[in-house]
């Protein structure tokens, strides 16, 4: 039986700027009936408050920073449990930057131990060369999140995917990725949320990180149509939701 929700922001919440229909109902339905909720995303960009402060921007009323959780949360948790200590070259926004901090790591280009890559809107080629030539002189390889494009009012906008792809292309070696597909990120939202993966449905509207990464934790897996997935898509992949809806609005959790 589905008690709890973790749910993916990007193309499920909004677009870009632009606020979903059922949006809003949605997580006022879920604040109504007490339903313990996640917001899980792959955007390393922004804080937990910066996040709130956005809903809140769009309409959005009733949340706190801890109804989310991001990919920079999970990476700077998961390299703290790898090293107590830890130098990092940093591609990416703030949101990673003070996760990073927040652990104890101090953010370098003096031998780091780990380069770190997230999207970056700033991203250039001298950082592309510190990036590539750290990781040919031993610094570990993690990257966020494997998110090629990112859904926006309009269209869509290369994420940090395609980063990760270029610095791989140019060092011959893959990325560790911590956010999703990594059933990790799963894991850590469901114990923040103090339930067992098999009571959660995740919410996303990816079939390549939100819905498979769901599916390997154990969880029940609702795909939105409102992102990047689409009808025509679903054949694609071996596997599949067990729910399909237009958009979140649709969804009645007590049905599930």
């Amino acid at each position: 039986m589905v008690t709890s929700v973790i749910s993916d922001m990007d193309g499920v919440i909004y677009r870009g700027k632009q606020l979903i229909a059922g949006a809003n109902e949605f997580v006022q339905k879920l604040l109504a009936d007490k339903t313990p909720f996640l917001f899980l995303t792959n955007n390393a960009e922004q804080t937990p408050l910066d996040l709130k402060l956005k809903l809140e921007s769009l309409g959005i009323h009733g949340l706190t920073e801890d109804n989310f959780i991001t990919s920079a949360m999970a990476t700077a948790m998961f390299l703290r449990q790898q090293k107590e200590r830890a130098k990092v070259y940093v591609i990416g926004g703030g949101g990673l930057i003070n996760e990073l901090y927040n652990v104890g790591f101090s953010i370098s280009e003096s031998n780091p131990d780990y380069v770190v890559v997230a999207k970056s809107s700033t991203f250039s080629f001298e950082q592309l060369k510190k990036a590539v030539r750290f990781i040919d002189h031993g610094a570990k390889f993690i990257g966020t999140n494997p998110d090629m494009i990112d859904p926006v009012e309009g269209g869509n906008e290369p994420a940090a995917g395609t980063i990760l792809a270029a610095i791989s292309a140019a060092t011959g070696k893959k990325p560790y990725i911590v956010g999703k597909p990594n059933a990790l990120m799963m894991m850590l939202a469901s114990r923040k949320l103090g339930v067992h993966p098999e009571e959660c449905v995740m919410v996303g509207d990816r079939m390549d990180t939100d819905i498979v990464g769901g599916m390997e934790a154990g969880m029940k897996t609702a795909l939105v149509l409102s992102g990047v997935t689409t009808t025509d898509m679903l054949n694609d992949f071996p596997y599949k939701p067990d729910y399909v809806f237009n958009h979140v609005g649709e969804i009645d959790f007590k049905s599930l």
